[in-house]
């Protein structure tokens, strides 16, 4: 917030009201192309992706540029001709802040500081703000402020001011803890150590959660890809639910579990998490893991892919990248892509043809959230992949065992079934492992497998 007048009264007309409209913090981005340093992101699509972090929280940016490197200067990152250049747009320009796409030094971010003579946020440290604005429940935010403390304890500048507040952003970008020079490392220390036991108890509280689905004994399907791939839009097509999702990176942070019926009847627990990003900060996957826990304990993955994006086969690879770093793999559970956004394809359907997996899949089904083409598919493909577990049985109900035809509608697929005689009906049903041994008890003597 801020006022336009320090003191109201020296306006002209004496006291008026105060100004207490929002102004957008502005800031400068640079995006570093250093020789010797690869990328499977071409560099254009990098910059894109940088402005939309930063558009992200609301960032005024002042101006935005690519920084060609002959070498990466130790002390800096950038050498010092270029270097003075960003100081004159700096200032020029009135940045209050400048980001650079890459992982900063504490070493580099205090001399840049220093030279620029402005507050320095790298790529990591520009996520974990707009983590920090995000998270929305109380789990939420004590995963962003343990990965944001585990940040600073490297950096020992207290520019974080989130041990007075009870959420929102972490003090990069505005606040009282932006004037003192030194983090208090036992304070920190401190703190971290309390986050990691409030977590282990939200641990537990997910944990029983989890026993409770575990309880209806119905597998776990989980959305998972690249930031704004659509993964909160294919949520709400899917199930109906009102996730917030919006075309804005990290749209989405807090995990969410909705029931989805498939074809046949049966249903299952589909699962939002938050959306994956090139160079994800480790201690925000590490902070996250219980919430991911979710990923790792499905029986099945959707990975949401925007086809539309021309950089979409490395975001492909990235998400796959953490998912390895959550040692989920498709040897332990297998993969759908999800290839979303079809509509808005330049080439039409023909620009499918030259699309590849990202990875070793099960199989890969073209749709768009926002019309609804290809969701019967989708489903179907879902039903028939976790059907892989499952065993085909014949089964006789008497007219009198209604109970018993309600069970297999409830916990079975039915492929098929006979016309009724006058005692009863056989039923044609597929059962998940989840459901084998209640199956062949409650039925039991009146079972043919197939």
């Amino acid at each position: 917030m801020t006022n336009l007048f320090d003191d109201e009264d020296d306006r002209p007309g004496g006291p008026q009201p105060v100004d207490h409209r929002k102004v957008a913090t502005r800031a400068g981005l640079i995006v570093p192309d250093a020789r010797g340093i690869t990328s499977p992101h071409p560099v254009e699509m990098r910059k894109a992706e940088f402005e939309g972090l930063a558009a992200a929280i609301g960032l005024d940016i002042a101006f935005s540029e690519i920084v060609k490197l002959r070498e990466v200067k130790p002390a800096t990152f950038i050498g010092g001709g270029r270097l003075g250049e960003i100081k004159t747009q700096v200032k020029e320009q009135g940045v209050e802040v400048l980001l650079v796409d890459t992982a900063l030094s504490p070493v580099q971010q205090r001399n840049l500081e220093t030279e620029t003579e402005t507050k320095v946020l790298d790529r990591t440290g520009l996520i974990l703000e707009i983590f920090g604005e995000r998270a929305a429940t109380r789990e939420g935010v004590l995963q962003v402020e343990l990965a944001h403390l585990n940040y600073q304890r490297s950096r020992l500048v207290r520019s974080w001011t989130h041990l007075e507040r009870q959420r929102g952003g972490f003090g990069f970008l505005g606040g009282p803890g932006e004037t003192q020079i030194e983090s208090d490392r036992r304070l920190i220390e401190e703190r971290i150590k309390l986050l990691e036991d409030r977590l282990d108890r939200v641990k537990r509280s997910r944990g029983q959660q989890r026993g409770n689905r575990e309880a209806l004994q119905l597998p776990v399907v989980a959305l998972v890809g690249y930031t704004n791939a659509g993964k909160s839009s294919l949520f709400n097509r899917l199930t109906g639910a009102g996730v917030f999702a919006e075309n804005l990176l990290f749209a989405t942070l807090d995990t969410t579990v909705r029931k989805l019926e498939l074809p046949h009847g049966r249903e299952v627990m589909l699962s939002d998490t938050v959306g994956f990003v090139s160079d994800l900060p480790t201690m925000l996957v590490a902070a996250f893991r219980a919430t991911l826990e979710e990923v790792t304990n499905a029986d099945l993955i959707l990975h949401v892919r925007d086809v539309a994006n021309p950089d979409s086969a490395p975001q492909g690879a990235d998400v796959l990248k953490v998912l390895g770093e959550l040692d989920v793999s498709p040897e332990t559970t297998p993969i759908i892509e999800v290839w979303n956004k079809v509509d808005l394809l330049p080439d039409g359907r023909e620009a499918l043809q030259t699309l590849a997996p990202a990875g070793v899949v099960v199989g890969s089904v073209p749709v768009s959230a926002q019309t609804g083409e290809g969701i019967d598919r989708l489903l179907a493909t879902i039903e028939a992949t976790l059907a892989k577990k499952s065993r085909t049985y014949r089964v006789w109900v008497p007219h009198a065992n209604g109970a018993d035809v309600g069970w297999l509608y409830g916990h079975a697929e039915i492929i098929g079934k006979n016309e009724p005689d006058e005692e009863g009906q056989t039923y044609e049903v597929r059962v998940d492992p989840h459901h084998k041994a209640v199956f062949m008890q409650r039925f039991a003597g009146r079972i043919d497998a197939l």
